[in-house]
């Protein structure tokens, strides 16, 4: 299925004189942070990066700047994620880790989910990843162990889609938290 860009046009800054309304002024919950929007492209690349290790997908996304809302922001990611090639993926992949674990977890599960991941990463080459947007920190543990185990039973090629889609998760996650950091 061949899907249409989502990112929006690229628009020159306004002219001198015109009025541009920084979009952490507006009353909208869903704006983008100004600074995301104004920064230089290589600040703007850094700070993506960090939301997701592809260099592909951070470019694109600094390239298509400003983004009037959060959700433009969030649709130009999905649709970025969705076009990472097979290198792009193994390179995000290559930076990723484990969710850290609860500070009072026993000692057996570390163990657990060390081994989980150690047999997952034998079997894959590359980290596992998952986004936990949405699970109680409580229930973390359990949700990434059972995660493991499952998607162990997946072939190289279904396991490549699963984990594509939970970086594109997370990058999403990632975004949102630098938006509403910035907006406070």
């Amino acid at each position: 299925m061949t899907r249409g860009s989502t990112l929006p046009a690229h628009r020159p800054s306004p002219p001198s004189g015109c009025l541009a309304i920084p979009a952490q002024t507006r009353s909208s919950p869903a704006s983008v942070p100004d600074g995301l929007n104004t920064v230089p492209a290589a600040e703007a690349h850094r700070t993506l990066l960090a939301c997701l290790h592809s260099l592909r997908w951070a470019r694109r996304i600094a390239d298509h700047r400003p983004y009037p809302t959060l959700d433009a922001l969030l649709a130009a990611s999905d649709e970025a994620a969705y076009d990472l090639s097979p290198a792009d993926l193994a390179e995000a992949l290559a930076t990723e880790s484990l969710p850290g674990l609860p500070a009072d977890a026993y000692g057996a599960a570390h163990m657990a989910l060390d081994a989980a991941h150690a047999a997952y990463e034998a079997r894959f080459g590359h980290a596992f990843v998952i986004c936990l947007d949405g699970v109680p920190q409580e229930e973390s543990l359990d949700h990434v162990l059972e995660g493991i185990r499952s998607r162990l039973a997946n072939d190289p090629e279904d396991e490549r889609v699963v984990a594509a889609e939970e970086l594109r998760r997370l990058a999403r996650q990632r975004l949102t938290r630098l938006a509403r950091g910035a907006g406070r």
